[in-house]
């Protein structure tokens, strides 16, 4: 008689199925079958020779994104969750001071991750749909002295990128984080590859992002980059940092980064990713970065007028702070916005989303990254947009 007592399950006798869709909510996007090809090469060991070459790849990748020549700059083995806790846990100690700036969910996350490792966490807060002032942050900095200033260049849940996008307030920022000491925290998850950004032309010390938004990677690796300045502070800490797994001075052995002869082990890299990640590299050093943010541009303007000429309105207001890749869609008035994206999904196989965090209730969310950024994508969504603006209950109160 077997000593194993629980069966094997039935829903595991039958082959996998996945349909596809049109991904265009705020992420993780539709992957092309270049991309999703890398990933079936066949599994090495994640200390073998090769990998540490496709590896050197990946990094020289994330420099060319990031446009930065840090030597710092890896991928963690994870999604844009861990990319954030790799630069709090890194940087920020017990008791340190951090700003984090909220204007959506993401300055929310920062903040719980900060608190949750005993640093003193003060808030500045705009509401959904808002951006913060130069005065605003520079008064923030010189009340609360943080070690870091969290600010989110694209922020998904409101779509907004006011972090802001001009080379001239970054630089205002950088000016004032410097003169209080302050290491600039951004995460570009939802914007990198989309809109400008210069990391080290904007004096930014950590820059983040994932790896399925405008990389139409799978998710499951985080591109991060560290300045000399963040550097200093991560390797002089007076404690460990809280979790082993994202601590820097391993993550930086592994991937070559700390000028040592040899690599030692640390965790197993997810080699598949790191395939697909420095082929989503490559297909965007082969547009280049400036066409990639143009396009994006083009096809976010094509986009905004559509809405608008469908009596549909953008939920953030200044047309210069509207995120190019995730567009925020006033809810239309009298209707349910579940049932909206259900019907979308359910007759157009499409994929959009409700809102996220402080803007739940408020809008509708439209992701159109990387390969997604086409006119014809465009199209797609208005036609599925007034099919359910015509099909779905519309209350008349």
């Amino acid at each position: 008689m077997s000593s194993f007592s629980v069966p094997p399950p039935k829903c595991l006798q039958k082959p996998l199925a996945v349909p596809h869709r049109y991904m265009f909510g705020p992420g993780p996007s539709n992957v092309p079958s270049r991309i999703l090809m890398a990933g079936i090469n066949p599994v090495i060991g994640h200390m073998h020779p090769e990998i540490f070459e496709i590896m050197n790849d990946i990094k020289s990748g994330i420099q060319y994104m990031f446009q930065t020549q840090n030597n710092m700059t890896l991928a963690v083995s994870g999604t844009g969750h861990t990319a954030m806790e790799c630069a709090i846990f890194n940087t920020v100690e017990p008791g340190d001071s951090v700003l984090s700036a909220v204007n959506g969910i993401w300055g929310e996350r920062a903040a719980d991750m900060a608190e949750r490792i005993g640093a003193r966490v003060n808030t500045i807060v705009a509401p959904p749909g808002g951006f913060f002032t130069n005065a605003e942050i520079e008064q923030a900095l010189s009340k609360y002295r943080p070690v870091v200033l969290f600010l989110a260049h694209g922020e998904s849940s409101t779509g907004v990128f006011k972090m802001q996008p001009s080379l001239l307030y970054n630089s205002y920022v950088m000016i004032h984080a410097y003169r209080y000491g302050c290491l600039l925290l951004v995460d570009s998850v939802a914007s990198i590859g989309g809109t400008p950004l210069f990391m080290d032309q904007q004096g930014i010390d950590i820059l983040y992002t994932g790896s399925q938004k405008v990389l139409n990677a799978p998710p499951g690796t985080a591109p991060i980059s560290f300045s000399e300045r963040a550097c200093q502070k991560v390797f002089n800490r007076r404690t460990k940092p809280v979790s082993f797994f994202l601590d820097l001075s391993w993550l930086a052995n592994y991937w070559g980064c700390d000028g040592k002869p040899s690599r030692v082990y640390h965790h197993t890299g997810p080699v598949t990713a790191f395939y697909s990640l420095r082929e989503s590299l490559a297909v965007l050093a082969e547009e280049g970065l400036e066409k990639s943010c143009e396009r994006h541009e083009k096809v976010a303007e094509y986009f905004h007028a559509g809405l608008e000429s469908m009596g549909l309105k953008l939920f953030v207001k200044e047309k210069k702070a509207r995120l190019p890749t995730v567009t925020t869609i006033v809810a239309p008035h009298g209707y349910d916005w579940k049932e909206i994206t259900t019907y979308i999904m359910k007759t157009h196989n499409l994929e959009i989303s409700g809102g996220l965090g402080p803007s739940v209730g408020l809008v509708l969310r439209v992701g159109l990254m990387g390969c997604n950024s086409t006119k014809d994508n465009v199209d797609m969504v208005l036609e599925a947009l007034k099919d359910a603006l015509k099909h779905c209950h519309k209350s008349k109160v």
